[in-house]
C-alpha cells in the first residue's frame, strides 16, 4: 500500500515537472528553430546575438572564388576546434586551391554541394539548414562554413581530440585477460567494441539528449540476436528523458532502470570492452555515453554481480572455488554483524560454552550493548573506507591503514569495543570487497540485517532474509527476471551460476534475455577437447 502511494505521488509530481518543462523551454526554443537566411550578414548577426559575450566564438570573413566575388565565413569555438585543420582542409582550398582549378569560373560557389564536393578536403561534414542544428553541431565542436547566397550551411567536424589514453581501469582489475579500458571519447569506445565483435549485424544507433549538454548517447547491439522488443523498449525509456543535461551514463541509469526503489541495481555497468562485448554476443544491449568510462547493459540478472570476465579466461576448477568464495564473502558482509549480535544477545545457548567464555571476557569492560558497538565500528569502517575513497592515493591508503590500526587497537586497550567486534567488523569488511557490484545493496542491508538482530534476534534476521528474497524474486530488468537462472529454474542457465561449467558445456545463449527468433546457440557442438577426436583430425 505504501508503495502503490509513493509511487502514485511520484508520478503526479513527474507529470506538473514534465508540463512545466516543456511549457518554459517550448519558449525559448522557439527563435532557434528558424531556417537560415541567404544573407550571410543576417546570419552572421542571429548568431553573435544568440551567443553573446562569449570570447572564444571566432567569426572569420573572407572572400574566395576565381575572382574573389563569393564570400564566406567560418564560425567556431577556439577551444573546441582545431585551429591548424581548419586552416589546411577549409580556408586554404577555398583561398588558394580554388584558384588552381582551370574550370572555377564556370563554378557556381552559392551552392554547398559544389564547395564539399569539389574544393574542401574533408569528408566528416553535414549539411544544416536551420538555426538550430547549426547551433548544436557548432556547441559540439564543428567549424560552420556560411556561403553568401545560400540558405544552408556546412558543419565540418574538426574536433581538437585530445582525450585520455586507452588504459586498464582501475575498478576492474584482472590478472589474465586484456587490459585495455573505455575511456572518455565515446567514439574510441566504440572503435573497441568493434574490435571485439567485426560482425555486419553490429548496429550502432545515436541519440541526442540533454536540452543544455547536447550529450551523444549510443545504443549497441547485435541485429541478429538481440530481442527487437528490447531495443523498442530502450528507446521509449531515452525518449521520454527530457533534462537539461547528461553529465554521466549514472544520469541515465537512474531514468531508466525498472525499480528505482530498490536498493539492489537492475542496470549493470562496467568499464571493460571485453566484458561488453561478452554481453552483447549474449543477446543484450549496451549504452554509451559520451564524457565516462562507464558504459551501461542491460538486461541485468543479480547473478551475474558474481561475474569475473576473467572467470572465462581461466580453467573451470579453481574458477569455480573462487565463484563460491564470492558467494560466502556477500554472505559474511551482509550477515556477519547480525548474526554475531543476535547470538551473543538472544541466542547464547547457540554458542559453544568455550567461545562463550572467551566473548564474555572481552566484553566485561564494554559499557555499550552489542548492537550499539556494532553499529559504532561499522560506522568507523565505512568512515575509513570513504576518507581513503576520496583522498589522493598516498595519502587515502595510509588513512586507512593506519587509521584501522590504530583506531581498533586503542578501541580495544580503553575497553570501548570488544576484540571479537574488532574481528567480526574486519571479516566483515574484507569480505564486502569481494563483490564490488553489489557493494551498495550490501552496505544497506548490513546496517538493516544489523538492526533487525538487536530487536528479535535471529527471528529478526529469517524475516529480513524472507523479505529480501521476496523483493529480488518481483524484480525484473527489461522484462528479464531479476534471480534468473535460479528463479525461474532453468537448468542450462545453473552451468553458470555457482559453479563455472567448461566453456565447451555452454552451447546456448541465456534463454531469459534471447528471442524465438535469433540464434539460441554460441558455438557448434561435440567441441569438448579429446585426444582420440585429434588423432582422428591429424590422420585426416
Amino acid at each position: 500500500m505504501l508503495g502503490y502511494i509513493f509511487r502514485k505521488f511520484l508520478f503526479n509530481n513527474s507529470l506538473k515537472s514534465k508540463d512545466k518543462y516543456m511549457n518554459e523551454n517550448t519558449d525559448t526554443a522557439g527563435s532557434n528553430g528558424d531556417p537560415l537566411s541567404s544573407d550571410l550578414d543576417k546570419n552572421l548577426a542571429v548568431i553573435k546575438e544568440i551567443l553573446r559575450d562569449s570570447s572564444d566564438v571566432t567569426f572569420h570573413e573572407f572572400n574566395f572564388g576565381h575572382d574573389r566575388r563569393f564570400k564566406g565565413a567560418l564560425v567556431f569555438i577556439n577551444s573546441l576546434a582545431d585551429k591548424e585543420e581548419i586552416n589546411k582542409n577549409i580556408l586554404q582550398p577555398l583561398l588558394y586551391d580554388s584558384l588552381m582549378l582551370h574550370n572555377t569560373v564556370d563554378m557556381d560557389f552559392t551552392q554547398i554541394d559544389t564547395i564539399s564536393r569539389n574544393i574542401l578536403s574533408v569528408t566528416d561534414y553535414l549539411k544544416v539548414n536551420l538555426l538550430s542544428s547549426l547551433l548544436d553541431n557548432l556547441l559540439a565542436g564543428s567549424a560552420i562554413l556560411l556561403i553568401h547566397g545560400s540558405n544552408e550551411a556546412l558543419a565540418v567536424r574538426l574536433g581538437k581530440g585530445k582525450s585520455r589514453s586507452i588504459e586498464e581501469p582501475g575498478t576492474e582489475v584482472v590478472v589474465r585477460g586484456p587490459r585495455e579500458g573505455f575511456i572518455e571519447d565515446v567514439s574510441v569506445n566504440i572503435a573497441l567494441i568493434r574490435r571485439k565483435i567485426k560482425d555486419t549485424d553490429l548496429c550502432v544507433e545515436r541519440f541526442v539528449m540533454g536540452d543544455k549538454s547536447k550529450t551523444d548517447v549510443y545504443i549497441v547491439y547485435i541485429r541478429s540476436l538481440v530481442n527487437p522488443k528490447l531495443i523498442e523498449e530502450i528507446r521509449r525509456r531515452l525518449n521520454r528523458v527530457k533534462i537539461e543535461a547528461i553529465l554521466e551514463s549514472g544520469y541515465i541509469e537512474q531514468y531508466i532502470e525498472d525499480s528505482p526503489g530498490s536498493i539492489f541495481p537492475t542496470v549493470s555497468n562496467c568499464e571493460k570492452p571485453d566484458k561488453v562485448a561478452a554481453k552483447i554476443l549474449e543477446g543484450r544491449a549496451a549504452i554509451l555515453v559520451d564524457g565516462t568510462p562507464f558504459v551501461l547493459v542491460v538486461p541485468m540478472v543479480f547473478i551475474e554481480s558474481f561475474q569475473s570476465v576473467e572467470d572465462y579466461y581461466a580453467r573451470p576448477f579453481f574458477v569455480s572455488i573462487i565463484r563460491i568464495i564470492r558467494f560466502l564473502s556477500y554472505i559474511i558482509s551482509t550477515l556477519g554483524p547480525a548474526i554475531y549480535v543476535a547470538l551473543t544477545v538472544f541466542h547464547q545457548e547457540l554458542i559453544p560454552t568455550q567461545l562463550l567464555i572467551s566473548i564474555a571476557e572481552g566484553r566485561e569492560r564494554v559499557p555499550f550493548p552489542a548492537i550499539l558497538e556494532a553499529f559504532l565500528m561499522l560506522f568507523a569502517f565505512d568512515l575509513l573506507r570513504e576518507a581513503g575513497v576520496r583522498l589522493p592515493k598516498p595519502v587515502g591508503q595510509t588513512v586507512g591503514i593506519v587509521g584501522a590500526i590504530v583506531l581498533g587497537q586503542a578501541s580495544v586497550e580503553a575497553g570501548l569495543i570488544s576484540p571479537i567486534m574488532v574481528i567480526v567488523v574486519s571479516a566483515t569488511a574484507i569480505a564486502s570487497f569481494a563483490v564490488p557490484a553489489q557493494t551498495d545493496s550490501g552496505t544497506v542491508l548490513r546496517y538493516i540485517y544489523l538492526a533487525l538482530a538487536g530487536i528479535a534476534g535471529g527471528f529478526g534476521v529469517i524475516m529480513g532474509l524472507l523479505a529480501t528474497l521476496l523483493h529480488l524474486a518481483s524484480l525484473r530488468s527489461f522484462g528479464t527476471p531479476y534471480l534468473w537462472p535460479v528463479v525461474p529454474l532453468n537448468l542450462a542457465g545453473l552451468k553458470d551460476v555457482f559453479f563455472r561449467m567448461p566453456l565447451w558445456s555452454m552451447t546456448k545463449r541465456p534463454t531469459a534475455i534471447t528471442w524465438d527468433d535469433g540464434d539460441p546457440y554460441n558455438q557448434g557442438p561435440g567441441l569438448m577437447p579429446s585426444p582420440n577426436t585429434q588423432d582422428n583430425s591429424d590422420s585426416q
